[in-house]
């Protein structure tokens, strides 16, 4: 920034002024990044909500496959069984002793009991498999819903961005012609100030004899000096610059 920018005669009172005028702008783009802010953020939280939901239903998905595989894979072994214990129980037509006629017995058994633990299997899995669809149809359902939503904000997000874009580059011109004719010094103290509130009020009118700010009271005399503008006076709490309910009418 070239020094000739800024008038070498240039009046607190105007300085002030300035500063003034320029936080009113920033304020302005402030709010206009508020309102844009706030939707991109709350459609990338859709986003990784529907991201989480899609990985959700392929895990249920693949969980249900591998069950119905395990089932088919069960009843598969009952008939194994079953035709097992036909052939025992022929074998048992053809024994020469009580050993082979019990060794055939305890097999033929064995297989029973491999039918009915298979059946229990088959039991639990099928309840398991209506209780992941269940879910399943629960998780895709949300799905739909959060998919519309996520479409709605995007459409919503886009208006508010179509409509703010002019009135944006409109504010930030103005913003930079403000900042071109403002003292190096006084705009970085500025930009300072600004970066430590979330509001990016670095200056504040008084109100009802308190900063305009953080609210703390100013002292009589200290509002008498502002109102002088003979000096830049912060706040002795917050450090944002003061000045006066009369700072609009400086003229220059």
């Amino acid at each position: 920034m070239s020094k000739a920018t800024v008038p070498a005669t240039i009046s607190i009172g105007l300085k002030l002024k300035q500063l003034y005028e320029l936080q009113q702008i920033d304020s302005e783009i402030d709010q206009v990044h508020i309102v844009k802010g706030e939707l991109p953020v709350a459609v990338s939280d859709l986003e990784d909500e529907i991201a989480g939901l899609t990985t959700r239903v392929s895990k249920l998905e693949s969980s249900i496959v591998d069950m119905e595989k395990e089932h088919v894979n069960h009843k598969t072994n009952i008939k194994q069984y079953e035709e097992n214990i036909k052939k025992y129980e022929k074998q048992l037509n053809g024994v020469k002793n009580n050993r082979e006629y019990d060794a055939l017995n305890k097999e033929i058994n064995l297989q029973r009991l491999e039918i009915q633990l298979s059946e229990k299997k088959i039991r639990e899995i099928v309840e398991q498999i209506k209780l992941k669809q269940a879910s399943l149809e629960g998780v895709k359902e949300r799905f739909v819903a959060k998919q519309k939503e996520v479409e709605e904000k995007r459409e919503e997000l886009g208006k508010i961005i179509e409509k703010t874009e002019k009135e944006e580059a409109t504010l930030s011109k103005k913003s930079e012609k403000f900042r071109k004719v403002i003292e190096p010094r006084l705009l970085m103290a500025y930009t300072n100030i600004r970066k430590r509130y979330r509001n990016g009020l670095a200056v504040v009118p008084i109100k009802r004899n308190a900063c305009g700010g953080c609210f703390n009271q100013v002292p009589p005399q200290v509002q008498l000096e502002i109102g002088l503008r003979k000096k830049i006076i912060a706040c002795e709490h917050c450090g944002r610059v003061l000045v006066d309910d009369q700072i609009m009418e400086v003229e220059g």
